[in-house]
Order: structure tokens, then C-alpha cells, then sequence
């Protein structure tokens, strides 16, 4: 059985669910076998991993398909690691189906109190999962974070009263996640250029994997 299945997943689009599910992926994938899922609608993981179907550095990936439990099931048995890109929404039959499955959500937000306001339907979503699967745990992941911006700061305290735990690893603003979309690669894939965005990553899977 996979050791987790990851779902990333934020009803606000432009948060970097796709690029968190694609970089994490391929950092999870060095550690073991590793299968990207496909849930979202706007199929934009699916066409970044088309871009560079040679590339070793991206792991393959699935599109979700009508029986979302049993694809998710099958991947299970074949992988460690099962990372799904989920639909930009808080219900739905795919949305139920990946949370009944998922033992862990990731939920991506920016810096600011817009969008940490509109993370509190992902909250409400993710204690109704919790009610039908118990082992289901949930993190928000700060991303396009400035270390020396007051407002980032301010996220990390303003996150600690959210009712749901934050990872202290986070995702900063680098031009690395963009050229790596552009170039259809992960940040692994991009060498030196890219190994202070290698660094976010790295630090976000061995926190989620000590969860």
C-alpha cells in the first residue's frame, strides 16, 4: 500500500496547487515510486508533465477518470507516494472521493488575508472529511512567500490561530517554479538554477513525511 496519499487542494485558483503537486511529486519520487493524479478539470498538471514527457525528472501522472476510488486505490497498491492535483472547489463527488481516500491535504495559500480568509471553507471541508475518515490530516503550505516582507511575517503568526496547523516550510517567491512550468520540468530538473527552490521543496516533504 502507498505509505500517503497527498492531495493538494484550494478553492481559490493562482494559489500554486498545481506547481505544490508537480515539485512535490517529483521530490517524492526520488525517495520511491511516485504517481501524479490528475482531478482537476483544467487538466494544467497533466499538459506541464506532457510538455516534458522525456524529461526524468517528472513523475507520470493520470487523469482521475469516473471512479475516483478506485483509481485512487489501484495507485496505491503499486506506489509509495500518490500526489493528486484536486479541482479548484470544496464539494463534488471528486472532492469526496480524494478526501475519503487522502491520508494527508495540503492546502496552498498566499500571504495575504484575502486568501487566508478564503481558506476557511477548505477548513469546514476538510473537518466533514475528517468525520467519515479519521485519519485524514490537513496542513496549509504558505507559498510566494519574502522572508524579509513584514506582511509574510505576519502570515506565519496570523496562520498559528487558524484552526489547522501550518508547516513551517513554505514555498518562496522564485522565478525557479515559473521557468520550470515554462520549460515543462520540475525545479529538479533545472539544475543549479534552481537549487534554492530544490530547498522549499526538500524542506516541505521531510516535514510532511515526519507528520
Amino acid at each position: 500500500m502507498a505509505d500517503r496519499i497527498i492531495a493538494v487542494i484550494n478553492q481559490k485558483g493562482g494559489t500554486g496547487k498545481t506547481t505544490l503537486a508537480l515539485n512535490l511529486a517529483a521530490g517524492l519520487a526520488l525517495r520511491g515510486s511516485t504517481h501524479l493524479v490528475d482531478a482537476d478539470p483544467q487538466r494544467s498538471v497533466s499538459q506541464w508533465v506532457g510538455m516534458g514527457a522525456e524529461c526524468a525528472c517528472l513523475p507520470p501522472v493520470l487523469v482521475i477518470g469516473s471512479d475516483p476510488v478506485t483509481t485512487l486505490a489501484k495507485l496505491a497498491r503499486s506506489h509509495r507516494y500518490v500526489v493528486v492535483d484536486c479541482p479548484p472547489a470544496v464539494q463534488g463527488p471528486i472532492i469526496e472521493a480524494v478526501m475519503a481516500s487522502a491520508d494527508l491535504v495540503l492546502i496552498p495559500v498566499l500571504p495575504s488575508p484575502i486568501d487566508l480568509w478564503a481558506s476557511v471553507d477548505m477548513v469546514t471541508l476538510v473537518s466533514r472529511a475528517q468525520q467519515k475518515n479519521r485519519a485524514l490530516q490537513a496542513c496549509l503550505v504558505l507559498n510566494q512567500v519574502e522572508t524579509r516582507n513584514a506582511l509574510s511575517r505576519a502570515m506565519h503568526e496570523a496562520v498559528a490561530e487558524f484552526d489547522m496547523p501550518a508547516l513551517q516550510a513554505g514555498m518562496q517567491r522564485r522565478a525557479a517554479y515559473r521557468s520550470a512550468a515554462v520549460e515543462g520540468t520540475s525545479v529538479y530538473g533545472l539544475g543549479k538554477r534552481a537549487q534554492t527552490a530544490v530547498a522549499d521543496i526538500e524542506a516541505i516533504i521531510e516535514e510532511v513525511l515526519c507528520l
